[in-house]
């Protein structure tokens, strides 16, 4: 008696699960059901009825990863796109998936159209940073994360960065973030062909210098393109924190030798 009490509460709970995880969608007869009632059935009962959302065969987080994909590549950064970054993070899409999903479909969508979708998918999973420090204050303002403090490399910077890993697929890319005054060594990309590296900035101010030449400032947005065989550092600046995206160029015989730290002398001439 008792077994079948417990399967009978295990069918209930069950049934109250999928329930919670259906969508029920009445947008169309709300705005349009006295306008264009026929298309205001097909949106709330077919497109977000069992046919399509509530199809059993995807989850709603892989669906609004479809979703959100589709709109980007399409350029409709608009309030749907915002509608629907926000129902991904309802589904579970998190943080670091919608960083990695943005990035990946910036090299078929357009470059254009995933700064304009990093734009609002950063609005959209700011709220979910607490704290009240620098560090934390930096992430609200930024779509990628932070990561974990990079100690595998810390013996090469000066100051304190952290690594987070965006892709593995066609390119390595990470999100590379440096404390106020942080820098790396003095370091070379060495290939015997193709190789170095590609930087673009996402956040906050910074530094690159190749040895040699002036220094160059990185704002969101810059593209540093760094090429195999050449001397160079970058950094933050004094006055901000800083973050850049890190491209690793594929070549042969590939490697990096690092060398020695961007002494205070030769950082403060910077600022």
């Amino acid at each position: 008696m008792n077994r079948i009490v417990l399967i009978s509460l295990l069918s209930i709970l069950t049934l109250e699960v999928v329930a919670q995880e259906k969508i029920v969608q009445t947008a169309g007869r709300d705005l349009l059901g006295e306008f264009a009632p026929g298309f205001a059935a097909i949106n709330d009962s077919i497109l977000f009825g069992e046919q399509v959302w509530n199809d059993p065969t995807l989850s709603l987080h892989d669906r609004s990863m479809v979703t959100i994909s589709i709109l980007l590549g399409k350029g409709l950064v608009d309030s749907s796109f915002r509608s629907h970054l926000e129902l991904g993070k309802k589904h579970g899409i998190t943080r670091e998936e919608i960083a990695a999903l943005l990035t990946q479909a910036a090299f078929y969508a357009g470059w254009p159209n995933a700064w304009a979708g990093f734009r609002v998918a950063r609005e959209v999973w700011a709220e979910e940073v607490s704290g009240d420090d620098a560090k934390a204050a930096f992430q609200r303002g930024m779509i990628f994360p932070i990561g974990e403090p990079n100690t595998a490399y810390a013996r090469y910077f000066v100051g304190n960065s952290y690594l987070a890993r965006i892709s593995s697929e066609q390119v390595s890319v990470a999100n590379v973030t440096f404390e106020p005054r942080c820098r790396n060594n003095w370091h070379i990309h060495k290939a015997a062909k193709g190789g170095g590296q590609m930087l673009v900035g996402v956040a906050g101010r910074g530094w690159y210098q190749e040895e040699g030449k002036p220094a160059v400032e990185i704002l969101p947005g810059t593209v540093i393109h760094i090429p195999a065989n050449v001397k160079h550092w970058h950094g933050a600046a004094a006055d901000s924190w800083f973050a850049h995206l890190a491209f690793d160029v594929p070549g042969e015989e590939t490697s990096n030798v690092w060398l020695e730290p961007v002494t205070d002398e030769q950082y403060d001439k910077l600022e």
